[in-house]
Order: C-alpha cells, then structure tokens, then sequence
C-alpha cells in the first residue's frame, strides 16, 4: 500500500494531534479478575523440565499474581504520569507517548515494541534517554524519546483491512516523526519491532541518521529458507555460521508454533481472545 500522506502542510501539527488519558474501566478490570481466576487448567507435564511448554506450577503461580495481587491502577497512574498522543495516519488512530529531554540538541529516536509486548516495555528506560545526566552519562547523550503502539495494539487503531504490515508501519512512523517536527531522527525496535524499524532503515528517508535493532535480519534469503525448510546445515559454513544455523533452525522447527497458526489462520485463535491465561502461555 502506498497510500500514506503526510498533511502537516495542509493542516497545522497541533491539529492533528491530541493529548491522550488511560483510562480502565472497573467492569472489565473485574472480569479480567474474574476470567483469571476461573481457569480451568490441564493436567500437569508429565516430564520435569520444560520441553512440554510452560510449566503447570509456574503459570498457576502468574495467574494467581495477576488475579490477586497485580495492581492495574498502579500501572494507568504510571502511563498517565507521561505525555500521551493520539493522531491519526493513513486512516487509523495512533497511540504514542513522546518525552522530549530537558537537553537542547537532544537526538529524537522512534522506539517500536514486538509481540507479544507493548510501549509498557519500553517505560522503564524512558529516563535514562531523555535525562542521563541523572544517570551518570552526558548531556550531549539525551534523546528525545517517542514510543508508538503499533496498529492493533495497545490503544492505537484496529486495522480493519489487510495491509498494515511493517513496510507500512515503516512508512507511518515517518510520518509521525515529521509531523512531530523532527528534521533528522533515528529508530530503534526489537522483534516484531526490529522488522519494523529495518524496513524505516530500507525507506532511508532523509530525515534518518541511523536504526538499532536488537533482533537483526543477517540471513541470507537461501539459508533463512534452507532452515526454515528443516533442511541439513549447507557445506562450506564456518563453526561460527553453522551453530547460527542450527539455532535459527530451531527457532523455526521447535520455537514458533503459535507464529505458523498465527500467519496462517489467525481467526482461529478465538479462545486466545477469550483467555487472558491461554495468550499468556502462547506469548
């Protein structure tokens, strides 16, 4: 899809962004609670260790914490306590916090999140960026720190059509970045994030300086597929390269059930939908 316009020229940046609240409504923290605590559970692994997934003992001890001793509104106080946005692109709304540093010449940065997580992740090392000097390092090391929620997550919009995939995310997250004011930025993201600030680095706007990801994409497109196929390691790889192989293969063949159902056939994961537990085991 190309369809994304950036219309900061055509209408004024404070009109296309608005302040944003959290706000959990108490009827459905209650039946969060409520959902948590009535699970009906599977028998225990039958092995001692971890290779048949998550254990029964430690997913009891999580949804126990969650459904009795979590505190939800200490969590809306802390998202609250930032400045939160909503402005919408392409059509759909998006949801963003954005902390500009006390530090002039502070570097803006786009910070994306993953799957199964959210901005919540990304709250912990807000301070250190926009206000290292309280953290041992520099002024000159301060960013401007803008953490969005990517489409379908969080409190930005539901895509109600196919397309919204990380070359489009990419191409928002330029917009944004522009309408914000920034003349030059740089991204940074990890899983479902890495892809997306890879694929801001593919665009080079010119705008960008640089992008970090902490999951990169290094595989050649023959050995990403060989392993993915279950195919033996390829001759003439190095040590080094064959156990990256190996590894990469057992992401593939052992570690992302749930991403096949998911690419394949996500509307059937109805029960996910229903089960705050079941899309805590799956994640």
């Amino acid at each position: 899809m190309e369809t994304i316009t950036d219309t900061l020229e055509e209408v004024g940046s404070a009109e296309l962004i608005h302040p944003f609240q959290t706000t959990f409504p108490q009827a459905d923290l209650d039946d969060l609670k409520r959902r948590i605590l009535v699970t009906k559970w599977p028998e225990r692994e039958t092995v001692d260790d971890q290779t048949q997934g998550v254990q029964l003992g430690t997913i009891q001890a999580l949804a126990k914490y969650w459904g009795t001793s979590y505190n939800w509104r200490n969590v809306e106080s802390r998202l609250n306590a930032l400045p939160q946005f909503i402005t919408e692109i392409d059509g759909l709304d998006i949801h963003f916090i954005h902390v500009r540093s006390k530090h002039e010449n502070a570097l803006p940065m786009i910070i994306t999140h993953g799957w199964p997580g959210s901005i919540i992740e990304q709250m912990k090392i807000i301070d250190p960026l926009v206000n290292p000097t309280a953290h041992g390092e520099k002024a000159e090391d301060a960013f401007d720190v803008v953490i969005p929620s990517i489409p379908g997550y969080g409190f930005s919009g539901k895509p109600t059509t196919t397309g919204w995939d990380p070359q489009h995310i990419a191409r928002a997250w330029v917009v944004l970045m522009k309408r914000l004011g920034y003349k030059k930025f740089v991204a940074q993201g990890g899983d479902w994030g890495a892809l997306i600030t890879e694929q801001i680095g593919l665009l080079a706007p010119p705008e960008l300086l640089a992008i970090h990801t902490n999951m990169p994409g290094v595989f050649q497109e023959d050995i990403n597929n060989a392993a993915f196929s279950g195919a033996p390691a390829p001759s003439g790889l190095s040590a080094d390269e064959k156990l990256a192989y190996e590894r990469l293969q057992f992401v593939y063949q052992k570690g992302i059930g749930y991403g096949f159902q998911l690419g394949l056939r996500p509307q059937t994961m109805y029960g996910l939908a229903d089960s705050p537990v079941g899309l805590a085991v799956l994640s």
